[in-house]
């Protein structure tokens, strides 16, 4: 088996700069008790002013101004987490959250279908990118060598129990996961990597230290198996961020949108399901929530297309106060199934399919502006299609190029001239249960400038020659 770790070491900083406009603002993240207020972590645009992590804010304040504070908040942070587990969950069915800030994940049976390990982490590294995460990865054989490994390695790939043995023998053994107290005691005795830890008799290792110490290296050395816990993907989605200020446009709204769907799409491709129906909620200083209910007719888990859908039904929605927060809920999470595209695609690179054009005129125009037609079990061409919801099945089928694609609002006489019958008559007589009989022949006709049209004569009132719909 193989293990990666991806360690994000700057998680929590990270899980505050993901959900902003602005980072390149000198940004520090604070915790600590209110009579010692500490940094915990700062932006690189904070460093740049002399600012760092460890200084007490009044340090920082007599030092620079200019900065923004922020309460680190370690529900967000486990929110994350969960987002990342599901996420990860896509590449591996084994994901665990056992180490904070880290992710591990068996990967030595996901290489056959992502492809060998340096292509498979550069992808892990690109789409992390992309959620606004800084990360550090490395492959060993054991889960906890992984974890140890990240402490001081970015980019290690060991695949050989051997190999990962020797690159440990290097670690320091301050930076090896052990107890603060066993990590100093070796520090005392010179003993500083790990290596010349493993020289020592096993039994004066177990007089000297505690068997929690012994039983740590055992599991860095792969010796004995640490029991993980492993994620289960939720039923549901549900997503909250805390805005910078109160908001009154749109606009303002559509950078914390577009990062709670980018969320959303990496949460339903590890889950490997596609999302039917989610609400928005904009919640205000006073009053209650905003809902915006966004539905699609199919199952979809592209960002761009969902975000697009979002804004569609956001933009002529009437905000009625400042928006403090927005969350994102999503319960229907059916199977995702993609779309079937031929080989040699002719459609061009710029034209869109059908599905997500459809999509995209609902949010503009409303449900009920988008509908679709089907065929009824009636020879009058007036009465054999009918409006349908999207996606209804209808009850006959119709054949291609059968009738015309294009039916007037009321048939048009024709003039004697201008036009050619094309073959023989197509005598319809129906319609005298419903008090609509009616007896016609009907023929198609081509006019001077090659257009194919759909003509009838009319057999209870003979006269002229009344053209009712137009072939494509």
């Amino acid at each position: 088996m193989l293990w990666a770790c991806i360690l994000l070491p700057q998680l929590a900083l990270d899980a505050i700069l993901r959900e902003r406009d602005d980072a390149d603002t000198p940004l520090v993240l604070i915790g600590g008790p209110v009579q010692r207020r500490v940094l915990q972590a700062v932006n690189p645009s904070a460093t740049a002013l002399g600012l760092r992590a460890g200084q007490t804010l009044t340090a920082a304040r007599a030092l620079a101004d200019g900065f923004h504070c922020v309460e680190a908040d370690d529900a967000r942070i486990d929110q994350l987490q969960q987002l990342l587990a599901a996420w990860a969950y896509r590449y591996s069915a084994q994901v665990s959250l056992h180490y904070p800030r880290a992710l591990l994940l068996e990967v030595g049976s996901s290489l056959q279908l992502f492809g060998p390990w340096p292509v498979f982490e550069a992808r892990l590294r690109e789409e992390l990118t992309a959620l606004g995460l800084r990360q550090r990865i490395v492959l060993a054989t054991n889960p906890v060598a992984a974890r140890m490994l990240a402490n001081g390695h970015d980019g290690l790939a060991l695949t050989d129990p051997q190999d990962t043995r020797a690159a440990l023998a290097r670690m320091p053994t301050a930076r090896i996961g052990l107890p603060k107290e066993a990590a100093e005691a070796f520090a005392r005795m010179g003993l500083h990597q790990l290596g010349q830890v493993l020289e020592l008799p096993r039994d004066a290792l177990a007089r000297r230290f505690s068997a929690q110490v012994q039983l740590h290296l055992d599991q860095v050395l792969g010796l004995r198996t640490l029991g993980l816990g492993f994620y289960q993907p939720p039923d549901r989605f549900e997503t909250r961020l805390e805005l910078n200020f109160d908001v009154e446009s749109h606009q303002a709204l559509l950078f914390p949108l577009r990062r709670m769907l980018n969320d959303l799409a990496a949460f339903l491709a590890g889950r490997d399901c596609g999302v039917q129906r989610f609400c928005l909620y904009l919640e205000h200083a006073g009053g209650p929530d905003t809902q915006l209910q966004v539905g699609l007719l199919a199952a979809e888990r592209d960002a761009a297309m969902l975000f697009e859908l979002a804004r569609g039904r956001l933009e002529p929605l009437r905000i009625p106060s400042p928006v403090r927060n927005v969350r994102l809920v999503a319960d229907d999470l059916p199977p995702f199934v993609p779309q079937h595209q031929a080989l040699f695609d002719p459609r061009a690179q710029q034209a869109q399919p059908w599905e997500q054009l459809r999509e995209r005129l609902r949010a503009r125009l409303g449900d009920e502006a988008v509908k679709g037609l089907r065929a009824e079990a009636d020879h009058r061409p007036e009465c054999a299609w009918l409006p349908a919801e999207q996606g209804a099945p209808g009850s006959l089928p119709a054949m291609p190029g059968s009738r015309p694609g294009w039916l007037l609002p009321q048939p048009q006489v024709l003039e004697a001239s201008g036009h050619r019958l094309l073959g023989q008559a197509e005598r319809i007589e129906s319609g005298w249960w419903d008090g609509g009989d009616v007896r016609r022949d009907y023929y198609r006709i081509e006019t001077r400038e090659g257009l194919r049209g759909w003509a009838y004569h009319d057999l209870a009132q003979p006269g002229p020659l009344w053209l009712q719909g137009w072939f494509a």
